[in-house]
């Protein structure tokens, strides 16, 4: 079975008037040796838009958008911002973006204030405009009570959100935001998507990268599903998931050999997809209910059993799994 690698973009959502955009990407390929870590990524982003990058680790969503900060050079392609060629030489197009990191970017025994004021000054404010978007700051991300403690005392989440901080301070056009509540607890993380959120209304044009379906769900307008270097299908959630079409989701927890129960429902004819998850095999279909006796029955004739039974409609997993062949936690 051989997934579809073609990109699926749908739908006439927002970015779709490359002269209202912010951020214009074309034909983006970069390669490190032998691997192609990205192939002919392209997208728009207009003022006010959340675009998510949702892929598995590896899948070429950094090195996508240490291009379009400029930091790495295409192999091929182009990218402008706001109007202005994007190259690592290029001054003027950089200062229209803000980028957060995966690894946090500030200083632990300075507090959040003196990061602030420190980041400020490298991006020439001046003294007036530096004590105004540091208050500014701290507000959007949650830490003015906070302001003047050190870095170091801070939870991983609130470290996440000065890191986030420090890449609004200059009031950029554009916000990349790469994979920020990696390893942060429950609350701070909500407390992040909460801040992406509002800078969203304010008018900012917002690139997020995530393998967290739900996060992408919550904050994007548009989905770009990566995989290999690859933008396979583009779109808003509904639009994704409409190109799975009538396709079902049936879970089957299973004991016993699950390779060889899995082997046998991806022999089936109208088994779209097959993935496994812990104990559990997971499949596309149209029709479970109908199909459902012949899923069981095939699974039997491995001699293994079958515990349990779900029959749902598709998420963002399921898409990433239809277009890709594999589970998005791979």
């Amino acid at each position: 079975m051989q997934a579809d690698r073609s990109a699926e973009r749908i739908g006439d959502g927002r970015g779709s008037d490359p002269s209202a955009a912010i951020l214009i990407c074309d034909g983006l390929r970069r390669a490190f040796g032998a691997i192609q870590a990205v192939d002919g990524i392209g997208f728009t982003i207009s003022p006010g838009e959340t675009y998510g990058l949702l892929g598995p680790n590896g899948a070429g969503k950094t090195t996508t958008i240490s291009m379009i900060a400029g930091l790495l050079r295409p192999d091929d392609g182009e990218i402008t911002v706001v109007g202005r060629r994007m190259t690592p030489n290029s001054t003027r197009a950089k200062a229209e973006v803000g980028l957060v990191p995966q690894d946090l970017a500030i200083y632990p025994d300075l507090s959040a204030r003196e990061n602030l004021v420190f980041f400020a000054r490298l991006y020439g404010l001046d003294a007036a405009r530096r004590r105004e978007r540091c208050d500014e700051v701290l507000r959007v991300i949650g830490l003015a009570e906070r302001a003047d403690d050190r870095a170091d005392t801070f939870s991983g989440g609130m470290k996440r959100r000065l890191n986030i901080g420090i890449g609004l301070l200059h009031e950029p056009r554009l916000l990349i935001l790469d994979e920020p509540t990696v390893g942060v607890d429950p609350q701070s993380r909500n407390a992040i998507l909460e801040s992406v959120e509002h800078l969203a209304t304010e008018g900012m044009a917002v690139l997020y990268t995530t393998h967290y379906m739900e996060e992408a769900e919550r904050l994007c307008d548009r989905i770009a599903i990566v995989d290999e270097g690859r933008i396979v299908a583009e779109g808003t959630r509904p639009e994704l998931v409409a190109t799975i079409g009538s396709l079902d989701v049936v879970r089957l927890e299973v004991a016993g050999d699950t390779v060889r129960a899995k082997a046998a429902l991806e022999a089936h004819d109208e088994v779209t997809s097959v993935d496994t998850d812990g104990t559990a095999i997971v499949c596309l279909l149209p029709g479970a209910a109908r199909a459902l006796p012949q899923l069981l029955a095939a699974v039997a004739a491995t001699e293994a059993t079958v515990t349990a039974v779900e029959v749902r409609v598709p998420d963002l997993e399921d898409v990433f799994l239809h277009h890709t062949g594999k589970a998005l936690r791979d």
